[in-house]
């Protein structure tokens, strides 16, 4: 490992001699973009995150004196790859920098993966809003490129953040269009009812019984087949003990569930803000009589 620093010292003041040195333009950044790439990956290989990273950057600069802003990108996405081992803030900001050298030469289906990455970033990093941002902005380019799927996943974690986040409305909207859309897709169409069944359960959370019982028929409407399913009557279910203000029938209905089609953490989540709601209101009516 100690060798592989030095190796990739050496790379690195051989390249800084060669920028500093006399020789033709061109063909001095084309060396020294040579050498850094080589002292990047033995870096890399000393699992030396961060100089890798800053070595990679070098690298990035030396691509676009030459005007090779492809190359470019790439360097900033391998500094960002070697940065996320050490520190996420300087990954994303690689990253960006190569999404927008990406936009610059019309290479949007990759600006919209890394903008995606971006996103995973912050998600990682537990910063949800600003994942919410950049998940949107590569769903964005995804569907500019049509490339529908990818899309659909980026709006998915738009509609599951905002969920945590109490923003049930954004969730319903982002889940009945994905479902709308998906209708008319028979590789797309399975999963139309786990798209109704999630707006279902934002429309549970905001307590308004009236809009559920709406929106159930409206996705009756959208899709004949969802009033024959199990991800219907569950909620038309919870919609019934919710008017009846009855915890134990909730409780009853969510095990049932849960035991055919296991609940995910998010789902959970958001059912236990529904039935705290429901408590709250029983223990008002019992303190008023």
């Amino acid at each position: 490992m100690g060798d592989q620093i030095a190796r990739a010292e050496e790379f690195q003041k051989k390249a800084e001699k060669k920028l500093n040195g006399w020789g033709l333009f061109g063909s001095k950044y084309e060396d020294a973009a040579d050498l850094f790439d080589k002292s990047a990956n033995s870096f890399k290989l000393a699992k030396s995150w961060d100089k890798a990273g800053s070595t990679y950057v070098k690298l990035a600069n030396c691509h676009l004196k030459l005007e090779s802003k492809h190359e470019a990108a790439q360097a900033y996405v391998d500094a960002a790859h070697s940065y996320k081992k050490a520190s996420a803030n300087e990954a994303i900001s690689c990253l960006e920098q190569a999404v927008n050298l990406f936009c610059e030469i019309g290479r949007l289906s990759m600006a919209a993966r890394y903008l995606k990455e971006i996103a995973e970033l912050y998600e990682s990093e537990h910063n949800i809003e600003q994942a919410i941002v950049y998940f949107e902005k590569s769903a964005d380019f995804y569907e500019n490129e049509e490339v529908t799927t990818s899309a659909n996943q980026c709006k998915q974690k738009v509609a599951q953040f905002a969920a945590q986040l109490e923003q049930y409305q954004k969730s319903i909207e982002i889940y009945e269009e994905i479902a709308r859309h998906s209708l008319n897709n028979n590789l797309l169409k399975y999963g139309v009812k786990g798209h109704l069944l999630n707006a279902g359960i934002c429309q549970l959370c905001k307590g308004d019984v009236v809009a559920i019982t709406n929106a159930l028929e409206r996705y009756q409407e959208l899709d004949p087949t969802f009033s024959g399913t199990r991800e219907y009557r569950f909620l038309a279910d919870i919609a019934a003990a919710i008017d009846e203000e009855d915890i134990v029938k909730f409780t009853d209905v969510v095990k049932e569930f849960d035991s055919m089609t296991p609940l995910d953490s998010w789902k959970t989540t958001l059912l236990l803000r529904v039935k705290e709601k429901l408590k709250a209101k029983e223990l008002e009516e019992d303190d008023l009589t």
